[in-house]
């Protein structure tokens, strides 16, 4: 057996999702394999490399334990409630047991039509699999929660959107595919069996130690908020931008989830937005916590219902558990702010947020900001070259020094902190755009060398020395593309 699936989702009800099987693609490629991911899964590396993990990962072949099924949910976009969304383009293949216990789904984007494709075909193209592989796998590198890559594969055919375009298929691998949007679907439909019988998957899968919590649907609420809370702060320290926070790209796993237009920031700008379809901001870097509150609210409301029986109890419940949010958010945005600037805790979000104001008024690249950071106590030259105005910096830094005097923390330790979370690299938008022009035109050396690269973000690396630096006034990156 090529995959050892041991399936739980393909065991609920048929409400929860429809069976059917992948559509075959003309010529599968590899493009890409990821050999130590495949161990993690208890997959024979060498096995997933054959030409039968080549026709599986390809959806030509429906593997032996497999159960595809399209997954049904709701959501809200951008605002507006979707009642019927579901796996429109993607298909569950299975799931299997990672090394550490847990379940993994295995889910192939791009392979066909489902009953949920709305007159769609299903189908990727290359561009939005090249993105999604280098940047989940980018994440994965820098900490973050997320899905992973499994595979990329070239089909073979072509896939027709704003113009023809190259396709592939993406095999991605998540805790599990629950979304906001899941439990909005059954609310919205007044299904309420299937609702609790949600929740008590979400909790064996998600909160184990939950599972016997007085009320489940309020305990999962609260799990999910504190699981938002630190992933969307930990977005904001790399300057990461979700660019399609609907609730339905939301995880109940707490993992980063639909990389359709993500992109990362150059300049610091707190109202930066790069996905062409967010016409208004609403994701901007700036707004991704208040989005990510507004999608909890959401989360709450479809499951008053199993609350309590009287929805007035229920509101006032739920209300509680949402109004710990923004200091849970606050609480976490200080924690992973203090160590960019090298303090313990909580105790440098005032010298964080100076930091902050001067790289907003002064147009600095937030990633080598903090990454020149890192040594700035001992040669605080390549900090002080990033900002036109070096006054105010150099009184910053003299404040910083001290703050860390007063606080007891030594030079070593504040640099290691630093060094610990302030990456060296990270996917800039140009770089995944020209791996991406490279990979329609079959050149895959760029992609590769780049994914190389960022499977060490916090390592001081000669080699990666062109892709640390921002792009040039032409190469900027104005408009992401979800690709559907």
């Amino acid at each position: 057996m090529l995959f050892p699936f041991q399936n739980t989702y393909a065991r609920l009800p048929r409400t929860f999702h429809v069976r059917v099987d992948p559509s075959p693609v003309s010529a599968p490629e590899w493009i890409a394999v990821n050999r130590n991911l495949a161990e993690d899964l208890g997959i024979d590396p060498d096995a997933l490399e054959s030409a039968e993990g080549l026709a599986v990962l390809s959806g030509n072949r429906v593997p032996e334990g497999a159960e595809p099924l399209a997954a049904a949910y709701s959501g809200h976009q951008f605002g507006g409630f979707s009642p019927v969304l579901g796996d429109g383009r993607a298909i569950l293949l299975g799931e299997v047991i990672h090394r550490d216990g847990r379940h993994r789904d295995i889910q192939l984007k791009g392979s066909g039509p489902t009953p949920f494709s709305r007159r769609g075909d299903g189908r990727s193209a290359l561009g939005p699999v090249l993105r999604e592989y280098l940047v989940s796998e980018a994440m994965h590198a820098l900490g973050i929660p997320t899905t992973r890559a499994l595979a990329a594969v070239w089909s073979g055919d072509m896939v027709y959107r704003e113009e023809v375009e190259p396709g592939g298929v993406f095999t991605r691998v998540a805790s599990s595919h629950l979304r906001i949007g899941t439990c909005e679907y059954f609310s919205s439909r007044g299904d309420f069996e299937s609702l609790r019988l949600l929740v008590d998957y979400a909790l064996r899968r998600h909160d184990p130690e939950r599972v016997d919590a007085e009320n489940p649907a309020l305990a999962l609420l609260e799990g999910v908020m504190e699981r938002q809370a630190s992933l969307v702060a930990r977005w904001m320290g790399l300057g990461f931008i979700h660019g399609v926070m609907n609730t339905d790209n939301m995880s109940l796993s707490g993992e980063t989830i639909d990389y359709g237009p993500c992109a990362f920031l150059d300049r610091y700008d707190p109202a930066k937005k790069f996905s062409f379809i967010d016409r208004n901001g609403r994701y901007a870097y700036g707004n991704q916590p208040n989005i990510a509150h507004w999608n909890l609210a959401r989360l709450a409301e479809a499951l008053l219902p199993l609350v309590a029986e009287e929805e007035t109890t229920a509101i006032r419940l739920v209300t509680e558990v949402l109004e710990r949010f923004p200091d849970l958010f606050r609480r976490e945005w200080s924690r992973t702010f203090s160590a960019k600037v090298g303090f313990p805790g909580e105790s440098g979000r005032e010298p964080a947020e100076r930091l902050l104001a001067l790289m907003e008024d002064q147009f600095v690249d937030f990633t080598l900001a903090f990454r020149h950071l890192r040594n700035a106590l001992s040669a605080e030259g390549p900090f002080l070259a990033l900002f036109t105005w070096s006054d105010p910096v150099r009184h910053w830094l003299s404040g910083w020094r001290s703050a860390l005097s007063e606080h007891g923390i030594s030079e070593e330790e504040a640099s290691s902190r630093m060094r610990a979370v302030n990456p060296v690299i990270i996917p800039r938008n140009h770089r995944i755009e020209a791996a991406i022009a490279a990979g329609k035109d079959r050149d895959f050396e760029p992609f590769h060398r780049l994914h190389r690269l960022l499977a060490s973000p916090y390592e001081e690396n000669s080699g990666s020395r062109d892709f640390e630096s921002p792009p040039l006034p032409a190469e900027e990156v104005q408009a992401t593309f979800c690709g559907t």
